[in-house]
Parts: C-alpha cells; structure tokens; sequence
C-alpha cells in the first residue's frame, strides 16, 4: 500500500504538513481527525498523489472522494458511477452495479444527479469510487450531508470493506463515529501527526487534541 514517509507539505509559501509518517494497512479502517485546518485534507491528498511530491499511486487501486464533491454535469446516478470506470478503460457493468447496490442506490440510477437529495448525490460519488475497485479508499467526509441512519449505514459499509482486505482512510469530523467504527484513528493538529491510536484508545487523545473533556457513554463534551 502507498504511504507517506516523513513527508513535508508547503503550499503558497506557508508549511501545511510536518513530517507525516503514515501508512494505511490492508483490511484496516483508519479515520483522520482534527480540528478544522489541521490537516487531515491535505494527508488524503498527499496518499493521493494529488500535491507536490506525493507518491503517485495507481488510479486503478485507488479511489478518491473529494469533500463536498458534486458533480457539475448533467449525468444520471448511473452514470456518475460509470465514472470509477475510467481508470480501467473500460464500462463493465458488473462492478458499476456493486457500487450503487452496496451505496443504496440502485433504485436512482436513471435519475439525473441534480434532481436527487444532496445526501443521495453524496451516496452516487461514493459509488463511483466503489465501481473502480480499489484496493485502497481514500474518502474525505464521505458522511457529509447524510442523516444520522444514512450516515451510520454508511461507516458500517466502510468497515465490511476494511473487513474484505481493502484499505479505508476517511477523513471524520465525528470523532465518536469514528472511534465506534474504525479500526485506527490517527488525530491530526498543526499539520502534524499529534496520535496514531486503536479506535478504543482514541477519545481521551481526541479530548486534549479538540481542548474538549471526556463525559459518560464516553462522549466529547465542552471543556466548560
């Protein structure tokens, strides 16, 4: 698997990134959390390949979500997820079926994406990067504009794909979702790595990393 090594990121004159050791491992859910700023984004796109003098993995092995990624063409669902095919060449539609099965959204898959729910377009780019077939998922918020159910069904199908020998990094902003789902969170501050922890470890590091307090469940409070 592609990862990071000591690797420094600058853009527009300012260092966003100080020397990130990060190496995903197959079967494994690793979520990235932080403050806003921290980082986390620019980490995904470095494992990308998508910032100077990142590793350039192989698009065929390695699907990525943009945040907030929307498609700005007049394309059905069926078609957005016919998009994860490029890299291969090819429109086998066995895995482009996968995709929208496995995102719940078999039943859209001749709607044009503009006319669907933000939520249920948010689900038709997952299904594009499920239909090119990675060996590594490189998602940032891939739970954003999902309700609650929408957005637990969505890191359980992330976890059964860890499970099946993929290698899931997912940018969260809900550490509690997080610790509940994947199997390693790595907590992000000041563009630098500030804990690599077992998801069971992770609140009480994510308490001092947010200035938050631990509370019962547990669950992150305020620190006032």
């Amino acid at each position: 698997m592609t990862g990071l090594r000591g690797f420094n990121l600058s853009l527009g004159g300012r260092q966003v990134l100080h020397g990130i050791d990060l190496a995903p491992a197959k079967g494994e859910f690793l979520a990235l959390c932080g403050p806003n700023g921290a980082g986390k984004t620019s980490i995904l796109k470095a494992l990308a390949g998508l910032v100077p003098n990142s590793p350039g993995p192989d698009p065929r092995r390695t699907g990525y979500l943009a945040q907030n990624s929307q498609p700005t063409w007049a394309l059905t669902v069926g078609q957005v997820a016919a998009l994860g095919r490029i890299p291969h060449g090819d429109t086998d539609e066995r895995p482009i079926a996968a995709g929208l099965r496995r995102c719940g959204i078999e039943a859209l898959r001749n709607q044009p994406i503009d006319r669907i729910s933000g939520g249920e377009a948010r689900r038709a780019m997952l299904a594009r990067v499920f239909a090119t077939e990675p060996e590594m998922f490189l998602l940032d918020e891939p739970t954003a504009d999902l309700d609650p159910a929408a957005a637990h069904a969505i890191l359980r199908l992330l976890r059964d794909t860890a499970g099946q020998g993929a290698s899931v990094v997912a940018v969260l902003h809900a550490v509690e979702l997080a610790a509940d789902y994947a199997h390693r969170v790595v907590l992000v501050d000041q563009g630098r790595i500030a804990a690599d922890l077992s998801a069971k470890d992770a609140l009480a590091a994510a308490a001092r990393v947010f200035g938050m307090r631990m509370g019962q469940g547990p669950r992150l409070l305020p620190a006032t």
